[in-house]
């Protein structure tokens, strides 16, 4: 996963940024996951 060697990220929908934060913060991110990755946000 690119966050993997990253220190920020950005989102971006429909051409403008919804979130930045540390990669670490958008990894840890349930919502961000379920909503952009297609996971369940479950552990």
């Amino acid at each position: 996963m690119t966050l993997s060697i990253a220190d920020r990220g950005w989102v971006l929908q429909t051409g403008r940024f919804v979130l930045d934060d540390t990669a670490e913060a958008l990894v840890a991110n349930h919502e961000l996951r379920a909503s952009y990755l297609g996971e369940s946000g479950q552990s």
